[in-house]
């Protein structure tokens, strides 16, 4: 395998993981409409700094004054963004031209351009659609979709020995990839709950709102599809809807949690899955403690954001583990 594909894998899973922190940040701090058009920012490749520009900016858009922290904060995240999808579009046209590359290679390299122009619509539709919470939620998954096949495309374009694993590493594949899905539905719902809102509907711990069971609405928390043109920054559903939302993330929160837990003690018994299953452990530990600590402490915007970072990392861990089972393992 080109070796070149593999260093541009390992700097574009970086960059991605880069991506996902700042998109939490601008989500988590509002900045998410700081430019309320796309792809510039108040007409304008950067954002507005001298006085006249800013006085433009604000007469172009009148219902969105102009505010400096949170437009550079969306800007530089777009900058960002788009560095990745270069270095996306340089790992597929290398991994093309490489004649030692497999066709299983090639045409993952292809999906992934596919997904990162579609990550950028997204990216578009999240301003244009003003913060809509599936589309919110679709952007979050997609970033994360990204990385994750950012950490295939290295994990399979370097050196590797081909000496099929133990029967008790492979027998873990499946556990392996079961821990993979849960954690992707709980990240989902950490995604909803954030989109609509909700992370601090439920001001305290165990209880909510000093009761086992409040007041909730399910069948309106859940609407995927609402109407088109609603600014939804802020949120619109009711204190119910919300109670819903956060009360089943935090549900989740608890499977996602036990199931990890489980997996990881397990993996103790395997010396070559034991540090994948070390690493595990402390970081679902982390997380849930992050996860309690958000509501403790009124949802604070380091904590928030290390928040969403540990469910990335959490992601890279499984699938570090998940290629350790394959044939293919280095």
């Amino acid at each position: 395998m080109n070796q070149t594909v593999h260093r541009l894998a390992k700097l574009a899973v970086v960059i991605a993981f880069c991506v996902i922190i700042l998109g939490a940040w601008v989500r988590l701090s509002h900045a998410g409409l700081g430019c309320p058009d796309w792809p510039g920012c108040y007409g304008q490749l950067t954002w507005p700094e001298a006085a006249q520009e800013i006085e433009s900016a604000n007469q172009a858009f009148p219902d969105r004054p102009f505010e400096a922290g949170k437009a550079w904060r969306e800007m530089v995240h777009r900058y960002l963004a788009g560095t990745l999808m270069l270095l996306v579009f340089a790992i597929a046209w290398k991994s093309w031209r490489d004649p030692h590359t497999t066709r299983r290679f090639k045409l993952m390299a292809m999906a992934l351009v596919i997904l990162i122009i579609f990550q950028a619509l997204l990216g578009m539709w999240t301003v244009t659609l003003k913060l809509k919470p599936i589309i919110v939620m679709a952007h979050l998954l997609g970033g994360l979709t990204s990385f994750s096949l950012l950490l295939w495309l290295m994990f399979n374009s370097r050196w590797r020995n081909l000496d099929k694993p133990s029967i008790a590493v492979r027998r873990m594949r499946g556990p392996i990839i079961t821990a993979i899905i849960i954690l992707s539905i709980q990240i989902a719902l950490g995604g909803w709950t954030s989109a609509n809102y909700a992370a601090l509907a439920c001001p305290d711990v165990p209880m909510c709102m000093g009761q086992w069971l409040p007041e909730t609405n399910f069948p309106e928390a859940f609407v995927l599809w609402r109407e088109i043109g609603v600014n939804y920054e802020g949120g619109v559903l009711d204190h119910p809807s919300r109670v819903a939302i956060h009360l089943t993330h935090r549900v989740g929160a608890i499977v996602t949690f036990l199931v990890l837990l489980t997996l990881a003690l397990r993996l103790f018994k395997i010396p070559k899955l034991r540090a994948g299953g070390q690493l595990l452990m402390l970081l679902v530990i982390t997380q849930f403690t992050l996860g309690v600590l958000n509501v403790v402490l009124f949802l604070p915007l380091v904590n928030a954001v290390a928040h969403n970072a540990g469910a990335a990392l959490l992601l890279a861990t499984l699938l570090g583990l998940l290629n350790k089972t394959s044939s293919r393992a280095v």
